[in-house]
């Protein structure tokens, strides 16, 4: 028999199964569980189903991992309520040691009854589809990176220093052939690491011109190209930025952006003591490594470079002034902060947070390209 009611059902998700348990709407309502399915999209469609009718509302909820957003995908497409939770703000009783799946799905759907629950942000298949891409560069990149420290490792072991200015260049190169070595096994090691350096190499340089051809007919390509109008976001940081973070209109204000970053400081106050320390780290590691990274490019003088103006082409006045804004400030920040005494990386981190603050001013003046 139907109920005229809404039910909140909470899904502990794994790669074969998923453990369901619901709780019913008010303080009172009961809670249970009602067992494990198979994780197969029919599977998942029979029980959203069998529940839809039995009650009038149905309101799901998930933990995010590495099973994906396909299941929100599928829950909303058939009409229904289904947020995907942020694991790390789930609240969680300092005394409980037991975990099971299904401990969690009956604590996921109590906790999304009583408004507990904090949601993530599920980028449409296409931005997902951009975002992985950017990521497996990014991880070409860090195999790129461990390929030549292996390298590295080994000539040191033997006492091989490059003395020129710097490695990975037509002159480290040739220094590299010159090497000899006692044993003929040695060779053979300097050439398999040399030859993963290229194969590296290759990947990512493929990766990196695949990026480029799939952003220029992207949907978010007019928020990358405003973005690069500030100093220290090339289009690769703007890509991954865009990419990690989606449209800043979801964001209220600049702070709760730099929030998401992880880049606002720690605090551990109670009663009249204040105490701050480290910047949280919390949200997106991607996004906020690349603002740090370009939060260097501010211990020069402000000036507007050939590169700088190029990128303004065809940008609206309104975002140029942003940049230039946006410069003037960073830089003599920069400049007082170091004259302060403060260190170099504190100074860099709290560039880095300010420059979310002027691209989500940015982005709230560009609107992506309409998707049909």
């Amino acid at each position: 028999m139907r109920q005229d009611s809404k039910i909140y059902v909470g899904l502990d998700t794994s790669k074969l199964k998923i453990s369901v348990a619901v709780a019913e709407a008010g303080r009172e309502g009961e809670v249970r569980f009602i067992g494990d399915i198979d994780s197969a999209p029919d599977a998942v469609e029979r029980l959203v189903t069998k529940l839809a009718k039995r009650h009038r509302e149905l309101a799901f909820c998930y933990e995010a991992g590495p099973t994906g957003y396909g299941l929100h995908r599928q829950i909303t497409r058939l009409g229904h309520e289904c947020i995907v939770v942020a694991p790390s703000l789930i609240p969680k009783r300092p005394g409980e040691r037991v975990k099971t799946n299904r401990r969690d799905a009956l604590t996921l759907a109590k906790l999304h009854r009583a408004g507990e629950l904090t949601a993530v942000w599920v980028p449409d298949p296409g931005h997902e589809a951009v975002r992985e891409l950017v990521r497996a560069r990014e991880a070409a990149m860090e195999d790129l990176r461990r390929t030549r420290q292996h390298l590295q490792s080994f000539l040191l072991r033997h006492g091989r220093v490059f003395t020129g200015h710097d490695a990975w260049t037509k002159a480290h190169t040739r220094w590299l052939c010159e090497q000899s070595f006692e044993h003929p096994t040695q060779y053979l090691v300097l050439a398999e690491y040399r030859q993963a350096i290229e194969t590296a190499e290759i990947r990512l340089k493929r990766l990196t011109g695949q990026v480029a051809e799939v952003v220029a007919s992207w949907s978010m390509a007019p928020v990358i190209a405003a973005h690069q109008a500030l100093r220290g976001v090339a289009f690769l940081t703007a890509v991954t930025f865009v990419a990690e973070i989606g449209d800043v209109h979801r964001f209220d204000s600049p702070r709760q952006l730099m929030a998401y970053l992880g880049l606002v400081p720690s605090e551990n106050s109670t009663g009249e003591r204040i105490r701050r320390g480290n910047i949280t780290k919390a949200g997106n590691s991607r996004a906020r490594r690349v603002l740090i990274e370009g939060a260097w490019t501010h211990r020069f003088p402000a000036r507007m470079s050939r590169l700088l103006q190029e990128r303004q082409v065809g940008l609206a006045k309104a975002v140029s002034d942003i940049a230039w804004k946006a410069q003037v400030r960073l830089c003599g920040r920069y400049r007082k902060l170091m004259a302060r005494g403060k260190r170099q990386s504190v100074v860099t981190v709290a560039i880095a947070r300010e420059m979310a603050a002027f691209l989500w001013a940015i982005g709230r003046e560009v609107e992506p390209h309409c998707t049909t």
